[in-house]
């Protein structure tokens, strides 16, 4: 695909100094989808440095004149078979050509790293019209269907028992207990909607940079001397609503069916009402080939907003 700039914009590459600029273009293309800017400074300043991600090559600014009217990413983790792509601009042209640019850079790292073709997966709201259409003329399809879940504390919420025969290990301190966090998280999630699988070190970096996590937010269950479940929290929603975010959670298939993943739900339940939040908030995949959704409304979560995931695959080369 090709398109070009519509006369009179000019595009160069971000910096870590436009954190700002950019997340005022974010927060009111988000405003005006869902009415909300579902995004913090902080988490624009995060995106930028995060490790790995080149934004030599693998971001772009749209200007008009001096005022940015687009911005896109194409980032990649692993093997880089599947990358995940974002982008927005009012102009209808200036999406086209975010895209093109997009589609070519995603060619490119693919290629980089072996790879004869390459997904590419956009997150888009559900409200999102204008997206939805753009991305379907180009020939991406909806894969899957994420909910938000949220659940409210208006008061103190009960500790749950630790089951039996389990040992609950909260933070991690050592390189030794996150390799094996970072095994565990690699198990439960393989097979998954959307997951690549990340090197330790690459999955340590992308952690261990975030402003909004700390490995005291990790905990870890152990069954019979095995870690066999996690769940891993971050503080990204704590800011605009003051609430835990559950970003992953996982239990090994020879670990289910005994009620862990409840406590570990139930248990972050608890610790958050006592820290004074006013909820928890996570994300599940509806396709999920555990019956997740249904855990999570079975402790009282509910659905508050739903973003399609939409993929479309390439040849390389």
């Amino acid at each position: 695909m090709t398109a070009a700039l519509p006369p009179g914009h000019t595009f160069r590459r971000p910096t870590t100094d436009d954190a700002e600029l950019i997340f005022a273009l974010v927060a009111a293309r988000n405003t005006a989808v869902i009415g909300e800017a579902d995004f913090t400074l902080d988490d624009m300043a995060d995106e930028l440095a995060e490790p790995g991600f080149d934004l030599e090559q693998d971001a772009w600014l749209v200007f008009a004149g001096d005022d940015l009217v687009g911005y896109g990413t194409v980032t990649g983790h692993g093997d880089h078979h599947l990358l995940d792509i974002d982008f927005y601009a009012a102009d209808s042209e200036v999406r086209e050509w975010l895209l093109s640019e997009i589609v070519d850079r995603a060619k490119e790292l693919a290629q980089a790293h072996g790879q004869t073709e390459v997904s590419l997966d956009a997150g888009v709201y559900r409200a999102d019209e204008t997206m939805r259409e753009l991305l379907g003329a180009h020939g991406f399809t909806a894969g899957t269907t994420f909910h938000r879940m949220r659940i409210d504390h208006t008061g103190p919420v009960p500790v749950p028992d630790v089951p039996q025969g389990v040992v609950l290990r909260r933070g991690v301190a050592d390189e030794e207990t996150r390799r094996v966090a970072h095994g565990v998280y690699t198990e439960t999630f393989t097979g998954q909607f959307g997951f690549s699988p990340q090197p330790y070190e690459e999955w340590f970096k992308a952690r261990d940079a975030q402003s909004t996590f700390d490995w005291s937010q990790l905990t870890l269950l152990e069954l019979d001397g095995r870690t066999v479940g996690f769940v891993e929290n971050n503080d990204q929603f704590i800011e605009d609503e003051n609430c835990n975010y559950v970003s992953r959670l996982g239990v090994l298939k020879e670990a289910r069916g005994r009620g862990l993943a409840k406590f570990l739900l139930r248990d972050a339940f608890a610790a958050d009402a006592e820290a004074g939040r006013d909820g928890t908030i996570l994300h599940v995949d509806t396709n999920n080939p555990t019956p997740a959704l249904g855990l999570y409304l079975s402790v009282g979560m509910q659905p508050v907003l739903v973003i399609d995931v939409w993929r479309r695959t390439l040849p390389v080369g």
